[in-house]
């Protein structure tokens, strides 16, 4: 499948991730958790997927810059967690002095949404 004009990132924080669309259907997701410190705002971003049919298109570097940047737009902190979110962040070091670095409540939290 090709990516094209229909491709589209979008936020739901109901379900708490950025969804990458092909049209209606839902071909990708950026999960990420809210968190509050003492520092403000902070999503930690945590697993990110793409459907093994639009693989190769470049479509999770596009989610997750997308996710990233209407993130940072909103004011709120970017915890990487996520090994993508890391790769990507090695490859874009612009983006890196604007992340937050990762902390064990960080890690604690991501494992405890885990278990429930």
């Amino acid at each position: 499948m090709e990516n094209n004009a229909t491709t589209t990132v979008r936020n739901a924080p109901e379900r708490r991730r950025y969804e990458l669309l092909d049209g209606d259907a839902v071909i990708g997701k950026a999960h990420y958790l809210p968190h509050t410190t003492g520092k403000g705002p902070q999503r930690i971003f945590y697993h990110t997927t793409v459907s093994e049919d639009y693989a190769g298109q470049g479509l999770a570097a596009r989610l997750v810059q997308e996710a990233l940047d209407d993130t940072l737009a909103a004011g709120i902190a970017v915890v990487p967690v996520c090994p993508y979110v890391k790769t990507w962040l090695r490859k874009h070091p612009d983006y890196q002095p604007r992340m937050t670095p990762v902390h064990p409540e960080h890690l604690t939290a991501v494992q405890h949404a885990g278990s429930q």
